[in-house]
């Protein structure tokens, strides 16, 4: 073997390497945790929420608080969402979701751009969309990767990651909480 060839099989066999140490985590990589989530149970009836933003610097520059209103007919549910923030605004947001077969979720709201998609395994669910974020005058759209971890019966924590263009602008931090 040429040290050209040998040279190129490491760069290969690096490059695997760093890439499968770079891979994301997976819903699959939860399915055997517990409790299981079921998000139509989980989201039914009323759920408080206490959460923050923070910039790419990792600085909370909002807190804010959400009571939801959730019910399901069927396959189709809807978060109506109350949030009120610290500097005193408030913001509402309504998601209508559909229960898709194998754990799978589709969900819209008036300030997603297209349609939201999850899957829920195990004790998390995972969904991924493009929000319309409002930033002084301007309206920004951001992707969201967005994660939610069923505690116990009542708590669930949820972390949802912004990018725009690839690059991390910042991030949200929930805590719910069912009566």
């Amino acid at each position: 073997m040429t040290f050209h060839s040998r040279a190129a099989a490491l760069l290969v066999a690096l490059s695997t390497v760093v890439l499968v140490g770079c891979a994301a985590p997976q819903p699959s990589d939860y399915a055997a945790e517990r409790p299981v989530l079921s998000l139509r149970d989980y989201f039914d009836g009323r759920v408080e929420a206490h959460g923050m933003f923070q910039d790419r610097a990792g600085r909370v520059v909002k807190r804010f608080t959400v009571v939801m209103d959730c019910r399901w007919n069927g396959e189709d549910g809807v978060l109506d969402e109350a949030f009120t923030y610290s500097d005193g605004s408030t913001q509402r947001r309504i998601w209508k979701l559909k229960a898709l077969p194998d754990g799978r979720f589709a969900g819209t709201a008036e300030d997603v751009v297209g349609t939201a998609r999850g899957e829920q395994r195990g004790n998390a669910f995972h969904w991924t969309y493009t929000l319309k974020q409002p930033v002084g005058n301007n309206v920004y759209e951001v992707q969201m990767d967005d994660w939610m971890y069923l505690v116990d019966g009542k708590v669930m924590l949820n972390r949802a990651v912004m990018h725009k263009f690839g690059v991390r602008v910042g991030e949200v931090t929930l805590s719910f909480q069912r009566p």
